[in-house]
């Protein structure tokens, strides 16, 4: 009786794009630019993966803050094997020079103490285009070596961002891309960050937000900001311009993001 063929194992390449986000508001504008969309689920976290831009991309909502960050970076690479891996969402604004709105690509980030001390630099994959998208901060720093600083906070206050500016030259703060970029160089990775400035360095933010970023259900955050409107009725005007700036800038986010996936090599390349 002849013996049974032997099964074959093939090994799937790898995508050519893993995208971290924090928040769904975020993820929402890049994911509504994908084809062929499956998710799988591993840790609590759905990992979503399609074509954008004829390239293979998987990307996830991780939650706000470093641990959450990088769960979501490990289960990206040993799930999907992206070649870059993109710490991308939304940042506030340090440098007084760069208005709301504006899209950076931070080329090293870094990491704090409580006391502004900086204790480490991790370099980042400079994806700044040529063309098409004018850096900002070119102005700022000729040198092209514009900095982020990761924190384990929301930044509220004028005054705190004028402090993290002053110790660390830093132009955005955000939350995620240290761990996101920590994890990426461990792996041998290649890590990027692509942040919208939701804030400018003089504007303040309800210090309820935080609460509000949080993970939790869909009910618990909506309970949440119903207990805030009830401390704080200007607060529902605050959150509502929030809101809306945060769909604006996650579209900005979108159009970045998929200019990146076009500069990328296709799988056939």
């Amino acid at each position: 009786m002849p013996s049974a063929p032997k099964q074959q194992s093939v090994e799937r390449a790898g995508c050519a794009l893993g995208v971290v986000f924090a928040l769904a508001v975020e993820a929402d504008g890049f994911a509504a630019l994908a084809t062929h969309v499956f998710d799988t689920q591993a840790s609590g976290i759905v990992v979503r993966e399609g074509l954008i831009a004829e390239r293979r991309v998987a990307w996830c909502v991780s939650g706000a803050g470093s641990q959450a960050a990088t769960l979501a970076t490990q289960l990206l690479i040993d799930g999907h094997r992206p070649r870059l891996i993109a710490s991308a969402g939304f940042a506030g604004g340090l440098c007084p020079s760069i208005s709301r709105g504006s899209i950076l690509y931070p080329t090293r980030v870094l990491r704090v103490t409580a006391g502004m001390t900086v204790t480490e630099t991790l370099l980042l994959a400079d994806i700044q285009p040529e063309a098409t998208f004018p850096n900002p901060v070119t102005a700022h720093d000729p040198s092209r070596t514009t900095s982020l600083v990761s924190v384990d906070h929301v930044v509220y206050t004028a005054a705190e961002k004028r402090e993290l500016f002053s110790c660390t030259g830093a132009v955005v703060v955000d939350m995620e891309s240290f761990s996101v970029a920590s994890r990426s160089h461990a792996a041998g990775v290649r890590c990027a960050s692509v942040r919208v400035v939701s804030d400018a360095a003089e504007q303040e933010l309800p210090p309820e937000i935080g609460r509000l970023v949080q993970p939790q259900s869909t009910m618990r955050r909506v309970g949440a900001a119903l207990a805030v409107i009830g401390r704080r009725p200007r607060a529902a005007a605050d959150m509502w311009r929030l809101w809306e700036h945060a769909v604006i800038d996650g579209k900005t986010l979108a159009v970045a993001l998929e200019r990146l996936c076009r500069s990328l090599p296709t799988d056939n390349d």
